[in-house]
């Protein structure tokens, strides 16, 4: 337990620093926005672009972890924006729903916790599992939603609108520069490589403490306080255990891999789909609900995952 302990207390000390500058005002109403813009715009990006620029075709090339973790995260999708929509949820907001039960923090929490769990061997896949949240999950929810609020348009307008909102995207932008750095086979010089460790090495400390300071702002009651629970529950239990399943039985991956697969899609609900609600002016109090509640539980299930993953040599 103690060496669970270790490993996440620094994670979760993180989250509680930026929630406590919140709560006592040490940092203002816009310091999550404007944290979180420094983390997706500059440091997170260089974070993926090294990580992705010293990776190998032979790491990259991981077709069962890839099928395990995106069937793990559209099984869950799927399955939440059919229930919502049978309990009468506008396309919209189910489609925000569905995310929220599904979306790993694999951005705030997964690079730090990977990192201290299996070190430098981690961030590759947690590198893939990002791309195919931000690349796969957030654009079928985008696409439902607009499909949802703007019936009128054509197919292929929203498409084109997903293309270039994804072209536009950072965190997708960046390891896709990285593997071509990588396919060159170009050396960078020191300058840069000291550059983009000095960067990126603020990522993971900087997004959780931004988590802290979102996480820690007053938001109304929401109706229904069973809807956020469940969510909560789905992501933090159902999703874990489908990726356990599809990695172990469906793909027989490799005792590492399925650890790996098996964190990740343990991790709470990234802040991702609040930002998409409140974009689209959805009702966003079951998203921010759940995202904290799955922050807080996942103290507990993390360390219960770890704890089993240690007893089983992972």
């Amino acid at each position: 337990m103690l060496t669970t302990l270790e490993i996440l207390t620094p994670v979760f000390a993180l989250i509680f620093a930026g929630a406590v500058c919140r709560r006592r005002n040490l940092l203002g109403v816009t310091a999550a926005a404007e944290l979180n813009r420094f983390v997706v715009w500059l440091a997170m990006p260089a974070l993926l672009f090294d990580s992705m620029a010293h990776s190998t075709w032979q790491q990259l090339d991981q077709p069962g972890f890839v099928a395990t973790f995106s069937v793990a995260c559209a099984l869950l999708f799927l399955g939440v924006l059919i229930v919502r929509l049978a309990q009468g949820r506008h396309l919209a907001d189910a489609s925000v729903d569905a995310v929220a039960a599904s979306n790993p923090n694999t951005g705030y929490i997964g690079f730090p916790l990977a990192l201290i769990v299996f070190g430098n061997a981690g961030l590759t896949p947690t590198t893939i599992a990002t791309i195919i949240v931000s690349c796969v999950l957030f654009a079928l929810a985008i696409v439902l939603i607009e499909i949802g609020l703007q019936t009128e348009r054509s197919p292929h307008k929203i498409g084109l609108k997903v293309l270039r909102s994804l072209a536009k995207n950072p965190l997708i932008v960046s390891p896709v520069a990285g593997v071509l750095v990588s396919s060159a086979q170009w050396a960078m010089p020191h300058s840069i490589e000291t550059f983009l460790k000095l960067l990126g090495g603020a990522a993971s400390p900087c997004a959780l403490i931004s988590l802290g300071l979102f996480l820690a702002e007053k938001r109304p009651a929401v109706n229904g306080r069973g809807t956020p629970f469940a969510f909560t529950a789905i992501k933090l239990i159902v999703q874990p255990a489908c990726a356990w399943w599809m990695a172990s039985r469906a793909f027989a991956l490799p005792t590492d891999t399925v650890g790996v697969a098996v964190l990740l899609a343990a991790l709470p609900t990234g802040t991702g789909p609040y930002m998409l609600a409140e974009f689209y002016r959805r009702e966003a109090q079951v998203t921010s609900q759940t995202i904290l509640y799955s922050t807080v539980a996942s103290l507990v299930t993390l360390s219960l995952l770890l704890m089993i993953m240690q007893r089983h040599g992972f």
